[in-house]
């Protein structure tokens, strides 16, 4: 290897030193930020009282919560309002620059105003603020200056700690966003416990990709009517044989007297019973009694943990009613075919 080829290689394991240098100082940085905001959060006064009475004003709302903010703070506007509205909060996003423009016309009188700005003395902002004020809107503003123009004309004030940016030259907006960010998200988790919304909630909100297949009920994916292999306890095991192989879910659930499931056959217990009469040996005498089942309404990903949580995993489960009666079959096939397990 040449000279120049070493120095070459030597020069670019330097500067990956350097990049992970760098990432570790960011890193920092924006973790204290974080630590300053969960302290000012934990107050009793200050950060931690107008937090919890922007909670407040945000859960009695009968309208939307508007977003708004420009540059870097508007990018995380946007962020903050798609978590509200997939948390159950409606919201809206804003332009301020379009707001000057028309865009005003969308926020009702019912609405919150959430502007961002970490100065808050962005002039973009002016005309939002003045129809806010015009319009005896509350306003809720999130900036690291309590001073501002923005703070004096909020109804709201979330101050933001002061906290150094992950930037060395301490101009990029890095710790300050982050910071804004996370309070966001704080916001968004507190009204979504408040107001008692659930996985099934959720899952309404996002129908669509590999989250939505998890959240799906398990009846949306269960095999229904003719398709469920069952049969009665005293089906001899020819018969069983018959009826796992027409229906090919690799089991059978026996039902009693009232359809109720209260066994199941599967592969492994009948090859060990083939050296029985299959004509004299009863459905009865192989199969596991209290078989592991799910309900209608249990959600796919809940499908998919039961049927792990084994020792050896499980490959179909029974889906029963409130009487205890099998109503469908779900396969881990179904589960993989749906993008889940």
């Amino acid at each position: 290897m040449t000279e120049f080829n070493l120095l070459s290689r030597q020069h670019a394991a330097d500067r990956a030193t350097r990049s992970l240098r760098s990432a570790a100082a960011t890193l920092e940085a924006e973790r204290h930020g974080l630590e300053h905001l969960r302290d000012a959060l934990a107050a009793t006064d200050g950060l931690g009282s107008a937090f919890a009475a922007v909670v407040e004003r945000i859960l009695t709302c009968s309208g939307r919560v508007i977003l708004s903010g420009i540059g870097k703070s508007g990018h995380i506007a946007r962020k903050i309002q798609a978590t509200l509205a997939s948390t159950g909060t409606p919201s809206l996003f804003v332009h301020p620059a379009e707001a000057a423009h028309g865009d005003l016309g969308m926020i009702g009188d019912d609405d919150v105003l959430v502007i961002l700005s970490q100065s808050g003395e962005t002039s973009e902002l002016a005309a939002l603020l003045e129809y806010g004020v015009r319009h005896d809107l509350p306003i809720v503003g999130v900036t690291a200056m309590p001073e501002s123009t923005l703070a004096r004309a909020s109804s709201y004030v979330l101050t933001i700690p002061r906290a150094r940016e992950a930037c060395p030259m301490g101009l990029a907006p890095t710790t300050s966003t982050l910071m804004q960010l996370a309070l966001g998200d704080a916001l968004a988790i507190a009204l979504l416990e408040q107001r008692g919304f659930t996985a099934n909630d959720f899952s309404a909100f996002h129908p669509g990709g590999q989250l939505g297949a998890k959240l799906r009920p398990v009846q949306t994916l269960m095999h229904t009517g003719e398709a469920l292999p069952l049969g009665r306890g005293d089906m001899p095991l020819s018969a069983v044989i018959m009826e796992m192989t027409r229906k090919a879910f690799g089991c059978m659930g026996v039902l009693d007297d009232e359809d109720r499931l209260i066994g199941l056959i599967t592969d492994g217990d009948l090859r060990p019973a083939l050296m029985h009469d299959l004509s004299t040996t009863r459905a009865e005498t192989i199969m596991n009694r209290g078989p592991i089942t799910i309900t209608p309404d249990a959600l796919a990903q809940e499908a998919v943990r039961v049927m792990n949580a084994r020792t050896k995993p499980i490959t179909s489960l029974f889906v029963l009613d409130e009487n205890g009666r099998p109503i469908g079959i779900v396969h881990v096939h179904d589960l993989l075919r749906a993008g889940i397990a």
